[in-house]
């Protein structure tokens, strides 16, 4: 049994699919099966049961995967103990990111990073809340900016902080003229309003649709997006109205701006938290990476 092709199982497992599981190992699909072929001869066990399209782990390969990533988790470990043991300057840390706040916070953060850290490689890798948390839990990120409540509990977190939560609505919307008055709009006022949310699998449409609920009113939604950018384009065109987190609501823009309100106490706000898989060794490039984003995080939330 050789390492590699417990790297092999374990994408093969996270994939279910022989081909994009050689194309991100950067492998021939043909050589990929002759592994998997050798390594389950040399068990005596199928590890794979292999359909027409995908491929489903079998009793013994959901054993071999649990076990697999500890070994892997630990061989991680002993090489992150090593350079950091040899003080090394160099380093690289995959972090994910969730695209819309990613996009509004990362280029505050890594400049910073840069700077302290130049020798220090970060890979970034974009998807949704919910993927990420399950390409943390298995250790293809290093960390990732998340925020809470996270759903898988192989995941640990350290907090960045607390968001505002605003609301956003059309120029033209009755609403609008409180921005200059100072009043607060109470959730229970939104009742009946056209709403426009992302698309399932962000962790910010789950939170829109808890605080609507929490109000005792179900949003009717009229659009969905997976760009928090075309949903305020859509609001400030009159479509609707939606709440955004506040570091992205008092990002510039050039056009098609909405109007953007305070909410009524108790104010709705998230947590962010850079999450990482739970019992991990995180190295001091990833230690110094969560360490940039808490202060950086904690600049801007005083501005």
């Amino acid at each position: 049994m050789e390492l590699r092709q417990l790297l092999y199982v374990l994408q093969i497992a996270n994939e279910r699919n022989f081909s994009r599981a050689a194309e991100k190992l950067h492998i021939a699909q043909p050589s990929l099966s002759q592994q998997l072929s050798k390594l389950e001869k040399e068990l005596g066990v199928m590890l794979f049961q292999r359909n027409t399209s995908t491929v489903e782990l079998t009793h013994a390969g959901r054993k071999f995967v649990d076990q697999a990533q500890i070994i892997i988790d630990a061989v991680e470990l002993l090489r992150q103990e090593m350079n950091d043991i040899s003080e090394l300057r160099t380093g690289r840390v995959v972090v994910g990111s969730m695209p819309i706040t990613g996009a509004h916070l990362l280029p505050h953060v890594l400049p910073v990073f840069k700077r302290k850290y130049p020798e220090i490689d970060i890979t970034l890798l974009e998807d949704s809340s919910m993927n990420l948390e399950k390409l943390t839990a298995s250790g293809q990120t290093d960390l990732s900016l998340l925020s809470l409540p996270l759903e898988i509990p192989a995941l640990a977190y350290e907090n960045l902080g607390e968001e505002r939560i605003d609301l956003a609505v059309p120029p033209q919307h009755p609403l609008a003229a409180r921005a200059s008055t100072g009043i607060r709009t109470a959730m229970e006022e939104l009742k009946g309003e056209s709403f426009i949310v992302l698309k399932e699998g962000q962790g910010f449409r789950k939170m829109t649709m808890n605080l609507c609920r929490e109000a005792g009113f179900e949003p009717s939604i009229v659009f969905e997006s997976n760009n928090m950018e075309t949903i305020q384009s859509l609001v400030a065109a009159g479509m609707g109205v939606t709440l955004v987190p506040r570091f992205i609501s008092r990002a510039p823009r050039s056009e098609f701006v909405p109007v953007y309100l305070p909410l009524a106490e108790p104010v709705p706000s998230r947590t962010l938290v850079v999450a990482y898989r739970r019992g991990r060794y995180l190295s001091k490039a990833a230690e110094a990476f969560i360490h940039t984003f808490q202060t950086t995080v904690a600049e801007l939330a005083q501005e």
